[in-house]
């Protein structure tokens, strides 16, 4: 973890410039009133002091056109130091079985390793494309519009939030999917989380899950 700039509020406010609070509600996915306790960092229900969360900065990110390992470094969520930026083209991938997760932006794709995160240029649209082919072979899935996770590294699957980890106390890295992903891959998921911590899938799920699975996977055949 670094430390976050001086006025960082301030900084996300002269990212939003110009533009209402309603327009980036609207293009953020975040509440007005919360994007402008971020820009105050302070709840000012409760006069606490707020630090956006890596989910939201990203959907600031996307709402400002705003590098978002920038935005994560400028919290103080990262240091320099995490980040690895490269300008090579796909041919030159990463291994990706050693991939946690990939985000694509408009202009570069960010990749998080256990290590660190590397960012690279989008500079081919051929290369683009094969790449995006390769994700799946590698048992990556789309879990959000921007958002694909390598199902051979989660460890813990939290139902209720909505959240994956890619440990198995759920203290470390996480990542938010949309509650239509995870409808979708609810079943794979419990059963890769299982394979993944060398655990049974009785013992994942307990009694009361696994009948609620068994009703999913027969749903999902009948379909």
């Amino acid at each position: 973890m670094g430390q976050p700039i001086a006025d960082f509020g301030k900084f996300l406010e002269s990212l939003r410039g110009s533009m209402s609070l309603r327009e980036a509600a609207k293009k953020s996915g975040l509440s007005h009133a919360y994007i402008r306790d971020l820009e105050l960092e302070r709840n000012r229900s409760t006069n606490d002091r707020i630090t956006p969360s890596p989910d939201t900065l990203q959907k600031l990110s996307i709402a400002y056109s705003y590098p978002y390992t920038e935005l994560m470094i400028k919290a103080g969520h990262l240091k320099d130091g995490d980040v690895v930026s490269s300008r090579t083209n796909f041919r030159e991938e990463l291994d990706l079985s050693h991939v946690h997760y990939i985000e694509i932006g408009i202009k570069e794709i960010i990749y998080h390793t256990e290590d660190c995160l590397v960012t690279r240029t989008v500079d081919s649209l051929l290369d683009f494309s094969t790449f995006m082919d390769k994700l799946e072979e590698y048992g990556f899935r789309k879990l959000d519009a921007d958002l694909y996770v390598n199902f051979h590294h989660i460890r813990k699957y939290d139902e209720k939030r909505g959240k994956l980890y890619f440990d198995e106390q759920g203290t470390g890295p996480e990542v938010t999917i949309s509650a239509l992903r995870q409808k979708k891959y609810h079943a794979l998921l419990m059963r890769y989380v299982a394979n993944n911590t060398n655990k049974s899938l009785e013992f994942t799920l307990g009694k009361t899950a696994k009948g609620k699975l068994a009703q999913i996977i027969e749903d999902h055949v009948q379909s």
